[in-house]
This record gives structure tokens, C-alpha cells and sequence, in this order.
């Protein structure tokens, strides 16, 4: 039931003003729409030119128009060839009938049964006669003109449309708000100076012209207004919180120069200048009582985790302990192995925990600490040993923030692959958990943090996603690195591909092979992926294509002592070729593997695609990446070029933004962005001036007492979905 006569206002729950079913209401909490403000926040994802009102009579083939009938006849069936299931209705205006036809949807068949009066929007089609819509919007006519659809001058919005709820019924009952003035009574969070310098409309304005915009170039405007307001309250968030955290101190991390030069001294390289640009940046946050807050982006093979191991040794001199954090097990325990290279000849003990294993260096029944040897122990006793401080350094997956993971005085958290851990995973163990403090319930400083990553970030996603770490780039390959050849492969040519790694094979080297999946698609299944399968593939390479080389398999189904028995066979050579799925993504090191091969390359991402590639580049040898094709598209071809043609990761990353958005990089839900925020990741002069002008407000006002309409725009978590 409607409140006609009723002022709206922007807190007014939305089941008060319509009568909503329980399908509408599921939807709509799902969306985190709850009130007149959220529904009003709700964008348009796309505009088309509005359908001109017609009959049915007066209709022309490729036409966009709107049309209003009853429904006199609707069937769920199938497609007679394909089977395709979908819902078909005939629409009757009373001067002729056409078709409607949803593909894949033949639940809409019964919710638009027969004398249903619906109004009807989308491109006229023609075949043997007859005319259709395919896929039409549709909505049940009230014998009233929807409010955005029936202004010829305006263009037609449209949603992102969810179970029970069309475009059309957000384009109704949005229309409704702004014919009642609502979008009137909401208060402007940004202030009218800020608006002022960078032009931007009012909220009232900007709300009218996102929803009913009479020139597209309306609509842009207001677009812009929201993606500077959503960049500018993320980092408005993230440096408030940020204040918030670097107020509960840390201890003071120092390192005498002449004990670091000893420690790099045993590297069996040396560091180039953007490491010791990255080291000296850290050092020096580590030697402030407030909490470093770093983030080191670095490319495959750049060198993070020397710098990562050289902080970890200030850690460990100053008698505090480090909690180093990876994705998954197989890059942990390569951490965990590095880990011991670089500090078993100073006696210093290293653990590892995962969800299904503990281990410690050295083994009891190491003979001295120069061995490699480490062993399984168990949960409780690597816990007990960690809280007392006997083991300073432990490596771990995300066990390492479980309640019951305590330490003696947990000085540094480092984060590998900081794009895989969400914020709050992040922040669970940046906060710590020393276990003297926590028994004696005394007042805890909080560790330093070094976040990871080598998924180069384009600037705009590092500042507002990341917008409360320090940004630091290790921009320069080892010394004599070379950079890897990448070709794309066409089906016919795959053979030349197969030559090259024999050859490689024949020196000595090895070799992988990337599959989209693990098990091959149910063909019962209608739109199975039509991609190769590792299994699959890895018997076929071993029958057809390598019957003379030992080909090994890996994959995420796998037991943790399967993948760990595989990949050891895989770096002591046992094995020539190593066919896996994306589990291999991150951090594998394996110097002595230079080809790789990616199937169906078109189906990945191109940063994901530079993680592939960077499992090869880990040596002064020549090394190759195939990219073969699943698909001939002219767009995927587009694609696959910039992977070929980038000159490195940072250079590819900016490509992705360009081609996919920042949704590929970031990751939509993670970061907090709507998908008009997200488009505005793509300008760099917006999100550097949001930035300032949020830093300028943390500066001087970090509880925003000063700035109420700040506060309660940060305080509706409906609309800004941070973690």
C-alpha cells in the first residue's frame, strides 16, 4: 500500500512506502537497499535511447520501442534444436501480437502469465514473418507512465537486474521518488567548498541526472560527482583508520649497519638499488615507535623476499618476532624453506602452521644448524614454543590468525600476496595477539606491517584501495635477467610449441604446463566450459607428446602430501614437466624451469597470465611462454597481444585497467567500490585529488567531530561496503 500524501524522507524504509513481496524484499536486502536513501543510491549501470511509445501494428524490424498489452498466451519449453530451456509469451495490443522470448529464463513465462497487462521495452526483431523481443524488459503495467521510461526527451536508465526484481521496477519506483521530491531531502555529505574547487553538482542535482538524464553528457556528470565522492570517503575510511591504529604505538626496531652488511653479505647476489631504496624505506619505519604500514609492490622475480628477510633479521636482532602470512600452503612452505636458507647459521628457530600441518627448524634430530632438515610437530607444542618466544619466526597460511595463535612479542607481520588477503584478514593479524599482554590484560602496542605483492597495482588502485599503506616499488630485475619470449599459439601450430620445449627439455631444463581446470566438463551439462583439463591433459602429454619425458600432475584437489611429494619430484628433477591449474600461480620457484605453456590463455586475466609467465623467469636463462587459444575472437587476440608487447607487469597492469576495469585487479568486493568508482580508478588526477582532500581532513579533524555529514555518510555501511 502507498503512502501518497506521505513526505518522504531519506531514512524511510522502503516497505512502507510500496508493498513489496517476500522475493522483492530478499532481493533488495541482499542489495543492501533498506531505505529511500540506499534505493536512490542505487546507479544505473547503462543508458539506451528511450523505445518510442508504438502498437504493435506500427512495428519495425531493429526498432527500440515500448509496447503495452495483455498477455494471451506463455509456455516454459525448450528450444527445438539446442534444448535450451526458456519462457515464451505472445503479447496482444489489440492491433496485432508478437513474440516474447527469454532465454534461459522460463521462470519468466509463469511470472507474466496469461491476462497479465505488462508494458514492454526492447529491439523489434523479424525472421519468416513473424516479429519478437528477445530477452524484452518487461514489467506489469499500473495504468500509470513510468516516470523515467515515459519522457521521450530523457534516455531510458538501466539497472543491474536481480531474481524478482527487473530494471523496470527500479526505473518505476526510482521515478517515483524523484516525481515526490525525495532526492530533494538529502543531505550533501561533501562539503560545498570541496564540490566548489572541483566543480562537482550538488547531491540533489547529481541523484536527478544519474537517474533521468536528457543528454548523456548529464549523466556523466553526475557519474564523475559519485566516482570522486566513493574514492574520496574509501580513502577517507582507510586514513582514519590508519590514524586510529598508528596512535596504539609499536616498539622501536633497530639494526646496528655493520650486523645488516654481515647478514647480506651471504647473498649469493647483490641487491639493486630498488631493493636498497625498499630496505632503507622499511629500516627507518621500523625504527619509529609508530607502526610501519608498508606496502612493496614488486614484479615476478624483483626480489621481495630478500627484503622481506632482511627486515625479519632487524625483527629478530631487536628480540621481537615475526608473523609471515601466504595464500596457500604450497607458497608458505616455500617460505618457510627460504626462510632457513637465510637464517639457519645464526641459530634462529623458524616454524610453519597450516590448516593441515606444524613444522620446525631444525629437526631434534638435526645434527647441528647448518642442516636443512626440518620436522613435523604438533599443534599444541609449535603454539606453546611460539608464546614463549623459542620460535621467532613463523610462516604460515591463514591458521596464522586463529584466537588460539599467541605470541611473546610479535614486532612485524608481513603479508605475501597482500591481494589475496581481505582487509580484516589482514588487520586480524596485523593487531597481534602477544601472549604477555594478553594474560596481564596490560595495554599492547600493535606490530609493524609489511604487506607484498607481486600483482603489480596501477597508482589509482594502490591509493584508494590500499590508501593506508605506504607505497614502496621495487621496479628493477636482477642483473642479467632476461626477459621472457612470449608468442601466442594458434591450434594449428601447437607442435612448434611442443619442439621448443623438447629442445629446453633436452639442455637439462624443464617445463609447465596451465590448465584452466582440473577435471574435464560434464558434457550433460548445458554451457560446460569447453577447456582443457589437467588431468586429462596431463595423460594425453604423457602418451602422445612426451612418451620419453616423466610428466607430473598438480592441482588444488590434491592432498597436502600428494602436492608436496610432486613438487619436491618437480625441483629435484624427476620430473621434466609439470602440468598444473592455477595453484602454481604464486611464488613457485623453480630456476631451472624456462617454457610455459598456457591453455585456453584467453580465460585468464592478463595480470594472472604475468604470474604464469614469472614461474619461468626465474633465472639468467632464455625462457618461454606459449599462450595457446581456446578462442580466435578478435578481442581475445587484442587481449593476449598487450601480454606479449608489455615490456613488464606494471606496464600490463594499466593495460588490464584499460580493457577490464579495476574489478580484475582489485576485486570489487574487497575493495569497496561500486562499479562507478571503479571507472574512476581509470583517472589518476581524481584520485590523487580525492586522496589530499581526504588526507587534509584526517590531518585535522581524525574523529571528524568537525565534520557531522561526514560521520554519517561514513556510518550507512549499506552503501560503502567495506570489509
Amino acid at each position: 500500500m502507498r503512502t501518497i500524501g506521505k513526505l518522504i524522507t531519506a531514512d524511510m524504509p522502503l516497505g512502507s512506502l510500496w508493498r513489496l513481496n517476500p522475493e522483492q524484499e530478499a532481493t533488495l536486502e541482499k542489495l543492501h537497499i533498506a531505505t529511500v536513501h540506499d534505493l536512490l543510491r542505487h546507479y544505473p549501470s547503462r543508458y539506451e535511447e528511450p523505445g518510442q511509445a508504438k502498437h504493435i501494428a506500427d512495428c519495425a524490424a531493429l526498432e527500440t520501442v515500448t509496447l503495452t498489452g495483455t498477455i494471451t498466451k506463455s509456455e516454459a519449453r525448450r528450444a527445438f534444436k539446442k534444448k535450451t530451456p526458456l519462457g515464451e509469451a505472445t503479447l496482444d495490443d489489440g492491433t496485432g501480437t508478437l513474440t516474447l522470448i527469454w532465454f534461459h529464463q522460463p521462470y519468466m513465462a509463469k511470472k507474466f502469465g496469461v491476462g497479465a497487462q505488462v508494458q514492454v521495452r526492447g529491439q523489434v526483431r523479424e525472421r519468416n514473418k513473424k516479429i519478437s523481443i528477445i530477452n524484452p524488459d518487461i514489467e506489469f503495467s499500473t495504468g500509470e507512465t513510468t516516470p523515467l521510461l515515459g519522457s521521450p526527451k530523457s534516455l531510458a536508465p538501466v539497472y543491474p537486474a536481480s531474481a524478482g526484481i527487473s530494471s523496470q521496477w527500479f526505473a518505476y519506483h526510482i521515478g517515483e521518488l524523484l516525481g515526490r521530491r525525495a532526492h530533494e531531502r538529502l543531505s550533501d555529505p561533501l562539503p560545498d567548498d570541496l564540490r566548489a574547487r572541483y566543480k562537482l553538482p550538488s547531491l540533489s542535482a547529481s541523484l536527478f541526472y544519474v537517474h533521468a538524464p536528457q543528454r548523456l553528457s548529464d549523466a556523466r556528470a553526475a557519474q564523475k560527482r559519485f566516482a570522486f565522492e566513493e574514492v574520496f570517503f574509501l580513502n577517507l575510511v582507510r586514513l582514519r583508520d590508519r590514524e586510529s591504529y598508528q596512535e596504539l604505538g609499536s616498539p622501536r626496531l633497530a639494526a646496528p649497519e655493520s650486523a645488516l652488511g654481515q647478514f647480506t653479505a651471504r647473498f649469493p647476489f647483490t641487491l639493486t638499488s630498488a631493493q636498497a631504496r625498499a630496505v632503507a624505506a622499511i629500516l627507518t619505519d621500523l625504527a619509529r615507535p609508530r607502526p610501519m604500514m608498508r606496502l612493496l609492490e614488486g614484479d615476478v622475480g624483483s626480489g621481495k623476499t630478500a627484503v622481506a628477510a632482511i627486515a625479519a633479521y632487524a625483527t629478530v636482532l631487536s628480540g621481537q618476532e615475526i608473523a609471515y602470512m601466504a595464500p596457500t600452503e604450497i607458497l608458505a612452505r616455500q617460505h618457510f624453506e627460504s626462510f632457513i636458507g637465510y637464517f639457519a647459521h645464526l641459530g634462529v628457530q623458524v616454524g610453519l602452521i597450516t590448516g593441515s600441518e606444524c613444522r620446525k627448524f631444525p629437526s631434534k634430530i638435526s645434527a647441528g644448524w647448518r642442516t636443512e632438515e626440518h620436522t613435523h610437530i604438533s599443534r599444541a607444542q609449535l603454539l606453546k614454543w611460539v608464546a614463549n618466544g623459542e620460535i621467532p619466526i613463523l610462516v604460515g597460511t591463514h591458521a596464522l590468525i586463529q584466537k588460539n595463535v599467541l605470541w611473546k612479542a610479535l614486532g612485524l607481520v608481513i603479508i605475501d600476496e597482500q591481494h589475496r588477503f581481505g582487509i580484516s584478514q589482514r588487520m586480524a593479524l596485523a593487531r597481534g595477539k602477544n601472549a604477555e599482554h594478553t594474560q596481564n590484560n596490560t595495554k599492547k602496542s600493535v606490530p609493524h606491517l609489511l604487506t607484498m605483492t607481486a600483482t603489480p597495482i596501477p597508482r589509482t588502485l594502490a591509493l584508494t584501495i590500499y590508501g593506508d599503506l605506504d607505497l614502496t616499488l621495487l621496479d628493477e630485475q636482477p642483473v642479467g635477467r632476461k626477459p621472457v619470449i612470449t608468442e601466442i599459439i594458434p591450434e594449428g601450430e601447437r607442435e612448434r610449441a611442443y619442439e621448443r620445449m623438447r629442445a629446453e627439455i633436452e639442455e637439462g631444463r624443464q617445463a609447465f604446463i596451465i590448465c584452466p581446470r582440473i577435471e574435464e566438463p560434464d558434457p550433460e551439462k548445458e554451457l560446460a566450459l569447453e577447456a582443457k583439463s589437467a588431468k586429462s591433459e596431463a595423460k594425453r602429454l604423457q602418451i602422445d607428446i612426451f612418451p620419453e619425458y616423466e610428466v607430473g600432475l598438480v592441482h588444488g584437489k590434491l592432498h597436502l602430501h600428494e602436492k608436496e611429494q610432486v613438487m619436491k619430484d618437480f625441483t629435484e628433477r624427476r620430473l621434466h614437466v609439470l602440468v598444473s591449474t592455477s595453484v602454481i600461480e604464486v611464488g613457485v620457484n623453480i630456476p631451472n624451469a624456462t617454457v610455459i605453456a598456457i591453455e585456453g590463455a584467453e580465460r585468464f586475466g592478463l595480470a594472472q597470465i604475468h604470474q604464469f609467465r614469472g614461474r619461468v623467469a626465474r633465472s639468467d636463462k632464455q625462457a618461454y611462454c606459449f599462450l595457446f587459444l581456446g578462442s580466435r575472437s578478435a578481442a581475445s587476440v587484442a587481449r593476449l597481444k598487450a601480454v606479449v608487447n608489455a615490456k613488464n607487469g606494471f606496464e600490463l597492469a594499466e593495460k588490464d585497467l584499460q580493457i577490464r576495469g579495476a574489478g580484475t585487479l582489485g576485486g570489487s568486493a574487497q575493495s569497496g567500490l561500486s562499479d562507478i568508482g571503479m571507472e574512476a580508478l581509470k583517472n589518476l588526477k581524481m584520485v590523487e585529488a580525492a586522496r589530499a582532500e581526504a588526507a587534509k581532513i584526517i590531518d585535522s579533524d581524525p574523529t571528524l567531530a568537525a565534520h557531522p555529514l561526514l560521520h554519517e555518510r561514513l556510518s550507512r555501511t549499506q552503501t560503502i561496503h567495506f570489509e
